[in-house]
């Protein structure tokens, strides 16, 4: 048996969060509330889900040798993952985002910064950092990298998923080696230049042959398309406090949806709820919770129909 149930290689980020009543018109003022130092970042936030839900997880990735890179070294260990392939790079500071919330509405304006040196370079990827695992989450970000972990894993029959919001050169090189790609509802569009969204996930699904091809709505929740057809799954409505984190953890929540053969119509719903609880606190991590928790969720939440889905709805 692997050691691992899940690998993620990808990106990690040390956040500034800043609360502000409201978000001000440009070139206006605010005062903020509150400054909080929280550790994110796509894929380590996935990985925490995953560990979270009781998963064997490792992390492999890079950190700088500041304080922020501190803090995300400790918080990883603090849910028992392993980051003994993760680099600390000396003289180098870590991926860090400045995020406004608007405690209005939960809604986050980000800006963020990292490093070229926590680059991480396909050279420094062995293959018993992938194969050592059951399933292999990854993103976009140093794409030449992760198609190296993808290569390695799909020789070794293990599957793969990849969250990617944006377009990166030479991501179409990785898309083959891809068994379930969840992307923003703009990546779509953007790759294909197909104004449909859902034109635009069929043509990326036939063109590279992922086994599901899927996109998360925000607020709305995720439309995925799996062997021809489409599947709507709403949104749940929670009380929204930050949307920080919340395509992290349903990313996090898939795979351990993969992995405990859910189907499909299952994992949708429950990586929707896993997100939506995750937006009830403050913080890329603050509200990750339990399978039970989801599930409860699940049983009692309203869910927010996007009209333009809802004929796919499952």
């Amino acid at each position: 048996m692997p050691q691992f149930d899940v690998v993620g290689a990808g990106l990690n980020a040390t956040d500034t969060l800043i609360l502000v009543p409201r978000f001000p018109a440009y070139a206006g003022k605010e005062p903020f509330v509150e400054e909080i130092l929280s550790p994110g970042g796509q894929v380590a936030s996935a990985m925490v889900t995953c560990a979270t839900l009781g998963l064997r997880t490792k992390y492999i990735g890079t950190v700088g040798d500041d304080e922020r890179g501190r803090i995300q070294l400790d918080s990883l260990q603090g849910t028992g993952i392993d980051i003994s392939d993760v680099q600390v790079r000396k003289g180098c500071a870590n991926q860090s985002a400045y995020i406004v919330i608007d405690q209005s509405t939960g809604e986050r304006t980000v800006f963020w910064r990292r490093p070229d040196e926590l680059r991480l370079d396909p050279s420094e990827i062995r293959d018993d950092m992938i194969t050592c695992s059951r399933l292999l989450h990854i993103d976009g970000h140093d794409t030449a990298a992760v198609e190296r972990c993808a290569q390695v894993a799909k020789r070794h029959q293990i599957p793969v998923t990849v969250d990617v919001d944006t377009v990166y050169h030479g991501f179409d090189r990785l898309l083959p080696f891809v068994d379930y790609l969840i992307t923003s509802s703009e990546f779509p569009v953007r790759w294909t230049n197909e104004n449909d969204p859902c034109k635009a996930l069929e043509s990326i699904q036939d063109e590279y042959g992922m086994r599901v091809a899927a996109m998360t709505l925000g607020a709305h929740g995720c439309m995925a398309r799996f062997e021809g057809r489409f599947h709507y799954s709403p949104a749940y409505v929670v009380d929204c406090a930050d949307t920080t984190g919340a395509g992290d953890v349903f990313h996090g929540a898939f795979c351990y949806g993969i992995l405990q053969e859910m189907p499909l119509g299952g994992i949708l719903s429950f990586s929707n709820a896993m997100a939506a609880l995750n937006c009830t606190a403050i913080g890329a991590r603050g509200g990750i919770t339990t399978r039970d928790k989801a599930e409860a969720l699940m049983k009692r939440a309203e869910r927010r129909v996007h009209r333009e889905f809802a004929r796919y709805a499952v």
